[in-house]
């Protein structure tokens, strides 16, 4: 390893300045928030620390979280020298997150979190599960637990809003579970690698040469962190009872740490530390705590090299070996020692002492972390503080916990999320029949990003509040259902109803708009009448026009007259097939396709045989990079960027389990991709389904949907580049009205089903809800469904003639 590799990955000095810890309004006197899980008793009080007369008091933990079930060890495990906190526990058997909350921290300041995990077989399965805990958004540890030893897991992170969230997550290895949880503030000078990027969990914690001191914890060390006893049959171990070494204001050591060491039997012997990682690209950060415990005589020298991996490493302060030697009367200052090692699986920290030397290698402790990065970006504080506002006041049961929006695959059910400056913001919010009573609190009004807001089906009352008109980007609102709330809207959204840029869904029967219904002038119900009579009669002479159009005035190749169009007949979904012009660039016959949607097995039951590739979970998986990539989360589901084996990128939209559109909106749009073939039409290359997994996989759209596009605060789109749009998606439509035989009609055409390539070419997306139909058919359904707001017209005149 070179020295220059050797400077990035193993060895750096650290020297601080002491800075005093501050302790806000809800933390104990101590600085802690000590919480002992599945207690039923508001506290108990911990003495296992020591006979100093000093406890720790924990608490319920009732306050800090409103899911799981409190549970306790079986009997066989509860030993007498077994701590009271670790009889109860708290058991998470629903929900794939839980989180705890701690509240009034200081921001910018450094925190010790501290989980303990004891299973004792609560639940008579003998089965210890293994889960994940997050802090906030980022992954922390897997908890792998153990019937008769706990599993001890830390982590030192800075406070980047005024709360702090621990969540337990189910990885389908066990109920997740927690026996106690801690929460202690640091001094903002403490740990000084630790920023808001960086945070470092607990490996290890080493006292050496401490036989007599099986654990260091508090009162010894204040901030409660456990300090064990490193045995070693090849060291010798020394003590004294004199104060040793200065102030250790980086690292708070307790004075008991370094009033004992241990070292090697002679100057022929390393003093080596070893431990294996989990995986090369793992960092690490060793402090090691050195100071001189004996008295040397000036005859006498103790000096060695450190190395990491076998690589010696020198620092401006020591630019060659450690030299502990020391007078009667003087004591060197302790050196904390931290090496940044990574690339390999396996270290070795070794202390060597050199050929001058004639004392060996001296290590009082070792303290050593994973460093991990602070990935992640929470949802926008607003946001967070408002819908858990609403949660707790409209007391919503949704299986609610942790950050509303990150990581996407923990958003929270009946919302999305949209990245504004790369900041999650709630966009999307369906409250529907979620059981709301009572008036509509001011706090919706801070969710300044909604666009939509669904809270039909409820027991609202009393007005709409002007507050709601602080949601400039709302276009569309639903309080249907809701019997005794008013329906008129505050001026600012009357005027964006008026401006035809929100659609306002309410209950008909209000009586003050049954009065102002009344009140309508005769003389305008009659221009409204005889405008309506006009169109409809232009309507349907536009009808008659395009029926009489020949076919070389259509600005789509002519449909092959061989190909005829198939009859039409009921598919596995329920829609019904066609056959798109044989002569359209990539079309394929879609008379014979048809023959392979629906044919009976043996059993006489249907066989789904699509065209397309068949993806499995793990292909989606390995495409996607276990789904790191997600570009965009609709009412479908989530959409992830992925690259197949041949380089392709592609998109793939996986169904949410809270998804309104089912089985067969998945199959029609399955069936309908596989068999139209347009510039203009998103290009299916495959699905899966794979157990409960339904994804589509399609051609990737580099410039994402139209709506983001005309919503994005860069450069805006040319009146040529919308024109140009436009024009595109007319033409997919064009090809679906009038090349399909029976013509297909999307019924969900937005904006948002738009989707735009790396050039701008429009091609339109989601097939879900489309269907087929011919005009000698009086039974197709009319119904208004996707988004509302547009009706293809071939539905509209075909509602009018027959």
């Amino acid at each position: 390893m070179s020295s220059r590799k050797m400077l990035h990955g193993c060895l750096v000095l650290l020297v601080g300045l002491v800075i005093s810890t501050g302790v806000d309004s809800q933390l104990d006197p101590l600085g802690f928030i000590n919480i002992d899980c599945g207690l039923s008793n508001p506290s108990i009080i911990d003495n296992s620390g020591g006979d100093s007369g000093e406890s720790l008091q924990f608490l319920s933990d009732e306050q800090f979280i409103d899911t799981g079930v409190n549970k306790q060890i079986s009997n066989q495990y509860d030993q007498p020298k077994l701590s009271d906190l670790y009889l109860t526990l708290r058991s998470f058997p629903s929900g794939s997150r839980n989180c705890y909350t701690f509240r009034s921290l200081t921001e910018g300041f450094k925190y010790l979190v501290k989980g303990v995990f004891l299973y004792g077989n609560y639940d008579n399965l003998n089965s210890p599960p293994i889960f994940d805990i997050y802090l906030g958004i980022n992954y922390w540890d897997t908890v792998k637990s153990n019937t008769t030893i706990s599993y001890y897991t830390e982590i030192i992170a800075i406070a980047t809003t005024d709360y702090m969230q621990v969540c337990l997550v189910n990885t389908g290895q066990g109920t997740p579970f927690i026996s106690t949880l801690q929460l202690k503030q640091l001094g903002t000078s403490m740990y000084p690698n630790v920023n808001s990027s960086l945070s470092l969990v607990h490996v290890a914690r080493y006292n050496l040469g401490a036989s007599s001191y099986p654990l260091i914890r508090f009162p010894d060390d204040r901030h409660d962190r456990w300090w064990l006893n490193y045995n070693s049959r090849t060291l010798t171990e020394d003590s004294t009872n004199s104060a040793v070494g200065s102030s250790d204001t980086e690292f708070d050591t307790p004075p008991y740490i370094f009033q004992t060491a241990a070292m090697t039997s002679s100057t022929k012997e390393p003093l080596t530390i070893s431990w294996t990682g989990n995986s090369p690209s793992t960092l690490y950060l060793i402090l090691l705590h050195i100071v001189e415990i004996q008295n040397i005589p000036s005859t006498d020298l103790r000096e060695f090299d450190i190395t990491c991996n076998q690589d010696t490493w020198y620092t401006s302060v020591n630019p060659g070996p450690f030299n502990l030697q020391i007078d009667d009367k003087t004591t060197l200052p302790a050196k904390w020692l931290p090496l940044a090692a990574t690339g390999d699986t396996s270290y070795t920290i070794s202390l060597q002492a050199t050929a001058s030397s004639t004392l060996p290698p001296l290590l009082n402790a070792i303290q050593l972390y994973e460093i991990r990065n602070v990935t992640g970006v929470p949802t926008d504080s607003g946001d967070v503080t408002a819908i858990n506002v609403i949660k707790s006041n409209y007391k919503v049961n949704k299986g609610w916990s942790g950050d509303p929006c990150a990581p996407t695959k923990f958003t929270w059910t009946s919302l999305q999320c949209t990245l504004y400056s790369n900041i999650p913001r709630i966009t999307h919010l369906n409250l529907s029949s979620a059981g709301l009573t009572g008036s509509l609190i001011s706090t919706f009004g801070n969710l300044t990003a909604l666009v939509s807001l669904d809270l039909s089906g409820n027991d609202l009352s009393g007005a709409l509040p002007t507050y709601l008109d602080q949601l400039v980007a709302l276009t569309y609102l639903d309080i249907t259902g809701n019997k005794r709330i008013s329906t008129m809207l505050p001026p600012g959204l009357q005027k964006k109803q008026q401006d035809g840029t929100l659609t306002f869904k309410s209950e008909l029967g209000d009586p003050t708009q049954q009065t102002k219904k009344r009140k309508i002038p005769v003389v305008l119900i009659a221009v409204i009448g005889v405008v309506v009579l006009l169109l409809l009669t232009v309507a349907i002479i536009l009808v008659l026009c395009l029926r009489k159009q020949p076919d070389n005035q259509i600005n789509i190749p002519k449909p092959n007259e061989n190909t005829g169009s198939s009859p039409l007949t009921n598919n596995y979904a329920g829609n019904y097939a066609y056959s798109p012009a044989a002569n359209i660039s990539h079309v394929e016959n879609a008379g014979q396709n048809y023959a392979n949607i629906s044919k009976p097995n043996g059993s006489g039951e249907g066989i789904l045989n699509f065209e397309n590739r068949q993806f499995t979970y793990s292909d989606l998986e390995r495409i996607t990079n276990s789904f790191q990539n997600n570009i965009g989360t609709g009412g479908y589901g989530s959409v992830y960027v992925g690259v197949l084996e041949n380089g392709t990128q592609v998109a793939v939209k996986m169904r949410s389990h809270s998804s309104s559109q089912g089985v067969k909106e998945f199959l029609a749009e399955v069936q309908n991709l596989t068999r139209v073939h347009h510039k203009n039409l998103v290009t299916l290359l495959g699905y899966s389904m794979d157990g409960d997994c339904m994804a589509l996989v399609y051609e990737y759209m580099q410039e994402g949907t139209l709506q983001d596009k005309l919503r994005d605060n860069g450069k805006p789109l040319t009146w040529k580049e919308r024109l140009q749009i436009v024009y595109e998606s007319a033409q997919g439509l064009e090809y679906l009205h009038k090349a399909c035989s029976p013509p297909l009609i999307h019924r969900d055409v937005k904006t948002n089903n738009i989707l735009l390539s790396a050039n701008l070419e429009a091609k339109i997306d989601d097939f879900g809800l489309s269907r087929a139909f011919n005009s000698a058919s009086s039974h197709v359904s009319t119904a208004v469904v996707g988004t509302p707001g547009y009706l293809d017209p071939e539905l509209r005149h075909f509602s009018y003639l027959f």
